[in-house]
This record gives C-alpha cells, structure tokens and sequence, in this order.
C-alpha cells in the first residue's frame, strides 16, 4: 500500500464536469494497492495516518495529527503510485494490484477511515478524475506499508 499525503488549504475532484467531492484545510491522500496487500496493511496505515503530524502548531512547527486539526481528508484511489519506472519507456501495471483486489482494499481503507474519522469525502475508484488542489507549505508525504 502507497500512500501520497499532500497538505492542502483545498482540494476538489470533478468527474465528467461534475464536482463530486471537496475539501477546506486538510490533505489530499492518494492511494495506490499492490497484489500482497492486506487488510492489517490497510488497518495499520489507517492508525499511522490519521495521527502522524502534518499540521503547523501555533509556534509553526510541525505538531498537529489530522484529528488534532480537525483537518478534511480527500480520498484519491491512484493506481500509478503502483506502477514501475525503472525499465523502458511506458509504464509497468506488473507490481499493482489488480482492479478487483484494488478496488476491494480500497473500500475497506475508506471504510476504515469513516469508522475513525468522519470528516473524509473521496474520488471514485476507476474513474477518470479531474483532481484541483492548493498544496501548503509545500508539504508532502509519502508512506508505505
């Protein structure tokens, strides 16, 4: 499991023309399954994401957990961050889960997200999504199960 964490002041996601989700202060997570993952993958990142400190504390430092903050978090499935680079000149789906799987572990990170913290809206898996963002600091992360 790959997980992109950009901090945001917003973030939106159009599919078809159309605004399907959108967030205020918070991070825009974007999400990619490889074939091994699991659900105590998803369980244990799930933990690590929603208290590791992406937010400035009121001495602008780096202090605040996304439920200290209050913080939004948008939702993005993005089966690239999957893919392989390192050889030839297209990408390589080899190393990412395939759609069924992705699709179910998905649900189960977005679920287990909402059963922690409600303030979490998301892109739609398989979708061709139009993705507008407003990265602060910048900050970005990046994890891995």
């Amino acid at each position: 499991m790959k997980l992109l964490i950009q901090k945001v002041s917003s973030a939106s996601i159009r599919v078809d023309g159309k605004t399907i989700a959108s967030i205020g202060n918070g991070v825009v997570a974007m999400v990619g399954f490889e074939p091994l993952d699991t659900f105590q993958d998803i369980n244990k990142l799930t933990r690590k994401f929603l208290n590791y400190k992406f937010f400035l504390n009121s001495e602008e430092k780096i202090a605040l957990s996304i439920i200290e903050e209050n913080a939004d978090i948008l939702l993005v499935p993005q089966v690239t961050l999957s893919i392989r680079t390192n050889k030839g000149m297209k990408p390589s789906f080899s190393q990412a889960a395939d759609h069924q799987t992705s699709l179910s572990l998905f649900n189960s990170f977005k679920n287990l997200l909402l059963d922690e913290y409600q303030e979490v809206q998301s892109g739609v898996f398989g979708e061709n999504m139009s993705i507008q963002l407003v990265n602060e600091g910048p900050i970005t992360f990046w994890f891995e199960s």
